[in-house]
């Protein structure tokens, strides 16, 4: 009877341990995969403001839009990490303001170089966009996991911060087509 009693206890025990290594597991592989999210929209965001600049210094705006579009991108990729959203934001305000004027699409589609530059910039928005969203993903899961009562009792996350949503204004100009 105690030998029994002892075996099942035991039993118990290893696969009490069992279960929370896994648990710690996981939430570990959450934050590595948060972290590969992170790094996708960094390059996502520095990606959309170099095609800028270059759509920029391509001379097929007028001098004040370059200008402006330059100085949005500009300020996206020097902004620190407090005031980074607010300027991708405001980047994604000056490309729409861009590229939604009257014949944009004809001016480019006849400059030398232009329809490849709108498909790179095309392809640059919408990246942000999904990469944002995979980003947001993320840390919604995380965030859950970390909000798990095993995960707070036993501490599994350590001392990890929270992690933060990435709130931007990423709409895409009217002129390409992104899922919502």
């Amino acid at each position: 009877m105690n030998a029994t009693l002892i075996l099942v206890v035991g039993v118990l025990v290893v696969l009490t341990a069992v279960y929370i290594s896994w648990r710690a597991g996981r939430l570990d592989r959450m934050h590595i995969r948060l972290e590969t999210a992170r790094e996708a929209i960094d390059a996502a965001l520095v990606r959309r403001a170099a095609v800028a600049l270059e759509l920029a210094a391509s001379r097929i705006l007028d001098p004040a839009t370059s200008l402006v579009l330059a100085t949005a991108a500009h300020h996206a990729r020097t902004a620190g990490p407090e005031e980074r959203e607010l300027a991708e934001s405001d980047l994604s305000k000056t490309l729409r303001a861009v590229v939604d004027q009257d014949r944009f699409r004809e001016r480019m589609a006849e400059a030398p170089g232009g329809p490849e530059l709108m498909a790179e910039l095309d392809a640059a928005v919408k990246k942000v966009v999904y990469s944002r969203r995979f980003y947001n993903n993320a840390v919604a899961v995380t965030r859950a996991a970390h909000r798990r009562w095993l995960v707070r009792t036993l501490r599994l996350a350590g001392h990890t911060e929270l992690p933060q949503f990435f709130e931007m204004d990423d709409d895409p100009p009217k002129t390409f087509t992104t899922e919502k």
